[in-house]
């Protein structure tokens, strides 16, 4: 039996990747690393696991919950940039506390750009000796669900500087679908790196023309100028640092090739990558109300 140690559980990767390791059945324990062990495990009810006191910011939690810990699914949260201050430790606990296997969520295209925190965790996890996985997804659907959903619900429109650049998408349910596969069957993924996608690139116009048809109401899209978009994102009242994450993940591929598509999905789980369209059918509730 080998322990699996799970970060982000409560978010979206996190759980669905605890949602497709449920039917597989394994004879492990699964440790979902919450924050608060008061509240959080609530939003794991009915799932087979156990839960541990883990804060990405505090280098307390990470000894007890790496204690015989063989493999750990790790991820960033966005809010966390420092690499040198929360993951350089972390990942030299998992050495001292003999981790067998690091699954960790990257992103498509970490190792050509070295100014993101992926690129310099997937260099720090290479040099520990420990043996990894990295998956690399593409731009997330779900984000239709998150920091997009504002514009979708409010001006039935998706607003953002990105033009008529493509984007390669995937669905975060086969990211934890992936996931899954590789925590379980672990020895077939050792020192893997994997892009993860859907079949199929898109433009925001060819996104926001798929979403009218799949919610059956009009959904518009404007691309503006970087300045109306800060201004505009700031009287909203989100933050600086916010926005211009924003900007580098939509403003800049309109000067950058494609990412390319990957067959992993299927070739890792047997079953083909989630089209738009079924995101948008699947979701329609929560994209419409």
């Amino acid at each position: 039996m080998q322990k699996i140690l799970i970060t982000g559980a409560t978010g979206n990767v996190g759980f669905e990747t605890i949602k497709a390791l449920e039917p597989l059945k394994l004879n492990d324990n699964l440790v979902a690393g919450v924050r608060d062990l008061a509240t959080d495990p609530a939003k794991l009810a009915g799932y087979s696991l156990d839960f541990v006191s883990f804060d990405f910011t505090d280098p307390a939690t990470y000894e007890a919950a790496l204690e015989g810990c063989d493999a750990l699914f790790l991820l960033r949260p966005p809010q966390l940039a420092d690499v040198k201050k929360y993951f350089k430790p972390l990942i030299e606990c998992a050495v001292d506390a003999k981790v067998k296997h690091i699954v960790f969520l990257s992103v498509q295209g970490a190792p050509g750009s070295r100014f993101i925190p992926h690129h310099k965790i997937e260099k720090l996890i290479a040099e520990s000796g420990l043996a990894y996985t990295f998956l690399r997804p593409a731009y997330f659907m779900q984000n239709f669900t998150t920091t997009l959903r504002g514009d979708l619900l409010e001006r039935k429109q998706v607003y953002l500087p990105a033009d008529n650049a493509k984007f390669t998408l995937v669905d975060v349910r086969d990211i934890g679908a992936v996931a899954a596969q590789v925590l379980s069957h672990p020895s077939q993924h050792i020192n893997q790196s994997y892009d993860l996608t859907s079949d199929e690139p898109l433009t925001f116009v060819q996104m926001a023309k798929k979403l009218s048809e799949g919610l059956g109401q009009k959904i518009g899209y404007e691309s503006p100028t970087l300045w109306e978009f800060f201004w505009n994102k700031k009287r909203e009242g989100n933050s600086v640092g916010f926005i211009l994450v924003l900007i580098l993940l939509h403003y800049l591929p309109r000067f950058q090739k494609t990412p390319p598509l990957s067959p992993w999905v299927e070739r890792i789980t047997g079953k083909p990558p989630t089209t738009f369209e079924k995101f948008v059918s699947d979701y329609a509730e929560e994209l419409s109300n």
